[in-house]
């Protein structure tokens, strides 16, 4: 629904565009469920994530996140019970691999919702998301 310069976007100067969120999204998933969850080694630039103005094709940004996403699901598949109850470092200071697991998925659904958000502002429609 978005073109390429709705993507960067900003409301303001203190506000993230929809790529932004969408480097976040790909950097913090990536720490959580692929680092501390899977115990992958992985290189993030929190600050990059936020400090990018483009251009950078929503197409690159679709394909970055969905290999990530492609990348958690393997991790996923691997965690058992005794995986997930593990206590590992974070920033947050020790965390289990469950809180991790759980704390990524949040994550990722409040900064959906302000995706969504900024889209709707950007289109001016509804969107139909479900059934």
């Amino acid at each position: 629904m978005l073109g390429e310069d709705d993507i960067w976007w900003r409301v303001n100067d203190a506000s993230n565009s929809i790529g932004n969120l969408m480097l976040h999204l790909d950097g913090s998933t990536r720490m959580w469920i692929l680092r501390i969850a899977g115990g992958r080694q992985i290189v993030r630039d929190r600050d990059a994530e936020f400090a990018a103005r483009g251009p950078l094709a929503k197409s690159a940004l679709l394909a970055r996140l969905r290999s990530t996403l492609a990348e958690v699901d393997e991790v996923l598949a691997t965690l058992n019970e005794a995986t997930l109850l593990e206590r590992r470092p974070s920033t947050q200071g020790e965390v289990s691999v469950l809180w991790a697991v759980l704390h990524g998925v949040e994550h990722f659904a409040m900064h959906t919702g302000q995706i969504i958000t900024l889209t709707k502002l950007r289109t001016g429609s509804t969107l139909r998301l479900a059934d």
